[in-house]
């Protein structure tokens, strides 16, 4: 480590303060800080020296990521060749190639995403002369991890744009975004590309090339009216069609347990939610025994929505983002209540769209910073109220 060390330090100096390359310091520095614990300290206030930075952080969160996006990669390869033996393609298909199909089509969209997103991270970065930030660490991982699998690349680039200048850098960059950047990007992609975003090929690698296959998801099944053919372990395991990251609960239940042990997510937002979407999925599950006629959205099992679609992996890893939640502990409770008892409603009533957890976390940031300062002002005035009491009490006694 000592050599590299040396090297990078002979490489950063035309790049330091007063040499001919200083404006690009910020994307040199951060390659250096990728690979070393930042040099700099704070000036002036008080402050408390800690191990945990942003880029840590932001690594947690990419290995809490690892277990869905490896079993992702072989779910793609799996639900390809497992369609081709149902068409009578093939006879049968191993492991490896089943991860090594995955593998071909899932990496190229995680380098497009890095690549174009910390393009314009570094591009910012000069032109405003600050740091590059840690933060695109993460965003750039999950924005292929709940895309479809055959969305081509040059859309996927063209989502992270939108994503890193209108949901991000135009609010002046990480740590000042009201909406979370890999939601916003696949919003742009689902209302800009509507083709390639829905329906039942797209869920299902190269499913154009037989005519046989069919890769609707369950809620798509559901919202058509038609019965599910998977049983509830298989939507917990996630051997079902999805985007690519999103089908296993397991693989995120691991994942979560990561974020909660390290303190990295919130365990108020996801315990929250799951009992928000919970309630509203109990709501709709008795509708016949109020004499209201039902479908099979509203009749699917309250538990069985908790496991299926994108609500899982929404809530564990995109509702927790900590610059556009709650911050409060009181608005956790809240802000993630809503998010599950909006995404199922929108599931249940927008059959044109039965999945609404994207939007439901998208309006609950919107209304995040609203939800903390009711909050603090409730706070204010029960600690203004208790004062008055108080007061009253030591004059009486006087």
């Amino acid at each position: 480590m000592e050599w590299i060390r040396q090297r990078l330090d002979r490489i950063k100096e035309p790049f330091a303060k007063g040499r001919k390359y200083e404006k690009f310091a910020p994307a040199i520095n951060a390659l250096d800080t990728f690979l070393f614990t930042p040099n700099h300290t704070t000036q002036k206030g008080a402050h408390i020296r800690d191990a945990v930075d942003l880029k840590r952080i932001m690594i947690t969160v990419v290995l809490a990521l690892i277990p869905a996006l490896i079993f992702g990669m072989w779910n793609t390869g799996y639900q390809h060749y497992y369609q081709l033996v149902e068409a009578g393609v093939i006879a049968d298909f191993t492991f490896w190639e089943a991860l090594g199909h995955g593998a071909l089509k899932v990496l190229p969209m995680v380098a497009v995403s890095y690549g174009v997103g910390l393009g314009i991270e570094f591009a910012f970065a000069v032109f405003r002369g600050h740091e590059v930030n840690e933060g695109y660490l993460v965003t750039g991982l999950l924005i292929p991890m709940i895309m479809p699998v055959d969305i081509p690349l040059w859309m996927v680039g063209l989502s992270v744009v939108f994503a890193v200048l209108i949901g991000k850098e135009a609010f002046g960059g990480t740590g000042m975004n009201i909406l979370n950047p890999a939601l916003t990007a696949r919003a742009f992609a689902f209302f800009a590309y509507p083709t390639y975003m829905s329906g039942n090929e797209v869920w299902v690698s190269e499913a154009y090339e037989v005519d046989a296959i069919t890769g609707e998801t369950i809620l798509g099944t559901l919202a058509a009216g038609e019965e599910v053919a998977y049983d509830a372990m298989s939507m917990f395991t996630g051997v079902i069609p999805g985007s690519i990251s999103e089908t296993s609960t397991l693989c995120i239940l691991a994942g979560a347990l990561l974020l909660v042990l390290t303190k990295v997510g919130s365990w108020r937002i996801m315990l929250s939610a799951f009992i928000g979407a919970a309630v509203m999925g109990l709501i709709f599950n008795a509708l016949p025994a109020m004499g209201l006629e039902g479908n099979e959205l509203t009749n699917f099992p309250w538990y069985q929505h908790l496991i299926v679609g994108g609500l899982a992996f929404g809530i564990v890893f995109m509702a927790t983002d900590p610059v556009s939640g709650a911050q409060t502990l009181k608005g956790m409770w809240i802000y993630g209540f809503l998010i599950g008892l909006l995404s199922i409603m929108i599931r249940i009533f927008n059959p044109a769209y039965p999945e609404g957890v994207m939007l439901g976390i998208l309006l609950m940031n919107v209304f995040a910073p609203t939800i903390d300062h009711y909050v603090i002002q409730s706070n204010v005035k029960r600690r203004k109220k208790r004062i008055e009491t108080t007061n009253g009490q030591i004059e009486t006694a006087v």
